[in-house]
């Protein structure tokens, strides 16, 4: 197994990466810098898009383009021309919240979750959306301090969640159909690893891989919640994984620079980096693009 840091540039809070098996690229956000990224592993090179607002999470489209949850809702993005419009917003009186980590499911639906707007906020008023490619909204679950890490079990029939300032990655039973959760359960307690669940992924044989933020560490999970390995990285705060590469066998880590987040953690010289993992014998699944 090594551990390679990609490229010289530093992400605020590097969040949200998506491997685009097309164009061979893989695409991340920076929540707070506003920005979203592009990574050419064969070139070698970055691009970015400054964004209107905070940026938690991105899907690429069928139709091209892009979909960005940013702090009032979904924009379509054209990867062209830089510019975003409103695909779906929703109404927040008191601004409290914005869009934080989102994945599509199997059938083209873009899940996403919201967190208070401000880092010292404590109260549990994150929701999760499912939002159709029709752009009809629907609020799935309510009660969230920081979601994180959506993804789907292999067949689509199970969907993880995180509430990461509990330490707490749930299970829930995922009906393909109608795109409905069900039949909660607790999935893993990662106080253990010291820190919180952050982004996630599966790979082809079903095993939850998560981004452990404060811990240092991206957790393997099997299907049945026994760990299946721990991976040490090189900074405090990773932020998120996802599997790419031409055999979907390379693990990218995305990471946080906690100087710049005014929480009294102290800066290092990699923290916000861009990491790949080769070598764990493990191949991922080809994201899923929104319906529309």
């Amino acid at each position: 197994m090594n551990i390679e840091r990609i490229g010289r540039q530093r992400c605020k809070v590097g969040e949200g990466p998506v491997w685009d098996v097309t164009e061979q690229a893989l695409y991340f956000v920076d929540v707070l810098g506003r920005e979203l990224w592009r990574h050419d592993p064969v070139s070698g090179q970055f691009r970015h898009w400054s964004m209107p607002s905070c940026i938690g999470s991105l899907a690429l489209c069928e139709s091209g383009g892009a979909l960005v949850a940013l702090e009032d809702g979904l924009h379509r993005l054209d990867l062209q021309s830089g510019q975003a419009t409103p695909f779906c917003t929703w109404d927040d009186p008191a601004q409290d919240t914005q869009c934080n980590d989102g994945k599509v499911d199997p059938r083209g639906r873009f899940l996403v979750g919201t967190v208070p707007r401000s880092l010292h906020d404590q109260r549990d008023i994150g929701t999760l959306r499912c939002i159709h490619p029709g752009g009809k909204v629907e609020e799935l679950e309510r009660g969230f301090s920081i979601t994180n890490g959506p993804s789907w079990s292999p067949d689509g029939r199970t969907f993880y969640f995180s509430n990461s300032r509990a330490h707490t990655i749930f299970a829930y039973d995922y009906d393909l159909e109608h795109g409905r959760l069900s039949n909660r359960r607790v999935f893993a307690d990662t106080q253990c690893h010291g820190g919180m669940p952050d982004g996630a992924t599966v790979d082809r044989d079903g095993r939850l891989w998560v981004a452990i933020c404060g811990g240092g560490k991206v957790v393997c999970w099997r299907p049945d919640g026994q760990v299946d390995r721990v991976i040490d990285m090189p900074v405090p705060l990773v932020g998120s994984v996802m599997f790419g590469g031409p055999q979907l066998d390379r693990l990218y880590v995305t990471t946080l620079d906690g100087g710049s987040l005014g929480l009294g953690f102290p800066p290092d010289d990699l923290g916000g980096s861009l990491f790949v993992i080769d070598g764990l014998g493990a191949k991922g699944l080809p994201e899923h693009r929104f319906a529309a």
